[in-house]
């Protein structure tokens, strides 16, 4: 049975929610194998804690323990860092210098930030988790070595290895065992609990009263975004605890230590504003250009099935005399002769022919005005503007 509390008094672990207590849980579960285990979390989220609980329960925790921040190190010494060098290998080695990976023989390596090495570090350190075999930069040696690794990022990761940042195999190699640090916002009933814990920490520290919150100050630090999570919330407590004279700190006194928060981008979905971004302009236009096309060829099938009448523009050679109707006998001196349109059937049945043939009869009806003839459609200007040049429609 895994006693949590204790584990937390221990390292200074404040907090109850579930989610962080079951990454404890996992880390102490872990702890008594080999295996490799990835932290993920943001920054601030105290990720580093947790590879101390796997290694001091563990049975290396007798065994040396290094933690290296893979950020801090530049590029071109890393592989030195982690692997050692020998003695000539480049400008300004004058010795032979070991690597953690050797100093830390029997112990555990904790890489953080992990996703900023260099894809060429990657592939050596891929080579060590596989076989525990590396080579020092300038030697042809291989060398063994015993070393239990414990990775950690804020980055995400499937997002790198899409981008060709980090190696896929590496990733799969490193999360053998997952751990998911819960930010802070998730876990908005420890704010208190944090806050409270700061304010005293800086309190008997500097022999001052310690701040405290009103509800609705309270209720404003439980809403924020913290999105330096823990090590913002103590930064900020630390400062109202030591600048404010007063002790009691309310909504306004409070606002001056949390800066704005930047909103979350958002679809523009009002079509009277003017602040579109590119891609939104281009989404609407595919969508109104479907909208169009799905509207246009609802309109020729109905069309061509007869369920609409169309006035069709009388060309003489395609006129012919059906019946002579005599409209008033008293009146009418000459019967009015009636004509109607010869129907003859189409040849070409396509989709393409039939709205060519639409549009045309209804520039004719509108007298050549493409708004008219646009309504009559039931599509917009635009389109129909872009089938007459596609059809090349003369008027």
């Amino acid at each position: 049975m895994i006693d949590i509390q204790a584990i937390k008094q221990r390292f200074g672990i404040i907090g109850n929610d579930p989610n962080l207590n079951r990454a404890i849980e996992v880390a102490v579960q872990v702890a008594a194998t080999d295996l490799t285990v990835f932290i993920n979390g943001e920054s601030g989220t105290g990720k580093d804690v947790f590879p101390q609980i796997i290694h001091q329960n563990s049975v290396r925790k007798h065994g040396p323990y290094f933690a290296i921040n893979c950020g801090a190190i530049p590029e071109g010494t890393i592989d030195s860092e982690l692997f050692g060098h020998e003695k000539g290998s480049f400008t300004g080695a004058y010795d032979t210098r070991k690597g953690y990976f050797e100093v830390a023989d029997g112990g555990t390596l904790f890489l953080d930030e992990v996703a900023e090495l260099p894809l060429a570090t990657q592939a050596r350190l891929l080579r060590v988790l596989e076989n525990g075999e590396f080579i020092k930069v300038g030697s042809s040696k291989i060398q063994k070595t015993n070393v239990r690794v414990v990775a950690a990022t804020n980055v995400d990761i499937p997002t790198a290895i899409e981008k060709g940042r980090f190696r896929e195999d590496l990733y799969y190699r490193l999360n053998t065992v997952p751990i998911h640090i819960p930010a802070l916002r998730e876990r908005k009933d420890d704010i208190k609990l944090l806050f409270r814990k700061f304010a005293a920490d800086i309190a008997e520290k500097y022999h001052i009263p310690a701040v405290t919150l009103t509800p609705e100050a309270m209720m404003m630090f439980e809403n924020y975004r913290w999105d330096g999570n823990i090590r913002q919330l103590k930064n900020v407590t630390e400062q109202i605890s030591i600048i404010e004279t007063e002790r009691v700190i309310t909504p306004e006194i409070l606002k001056n230590y949390l800066p704005a928060q930047t909103a979350l981008p958002v679809i523009i979905k009002d079509e009277n504003k003017s602040d579109f971004s590119e891609r939104d302009i281009l989404y609407k236009v595919l969508f109104d250009m479907k909208k169009d096309i799905t509207e246009l060829r609802k309109t020729v099938n109905e069309l061509t099935s007869g369920q609409i009448p169309v006035a069709q523009p009388i060309q003489a050679q395609q006129i012919t005399p059906i019946k002579a109707t005599v409209l008033d006998y008293e009146n009418t001196q000459d019967a009015d002769i009636e004509y109607v349109q010869e129907k003859t059937p189409s040849d070409n049945l396509s989709l393409v022919d039939k709205e060519n043939e639409v549009i045309i009869k209804a520039l004719h009806k509108h007298n050549g005005k493409r708004k008219e003839a646009a309504k009559e459609l039931g599509i917009s200007e635009r389109t129909l503007y872009r089938k007459i040049k596609e059809y090349d429609i003369k008027m």
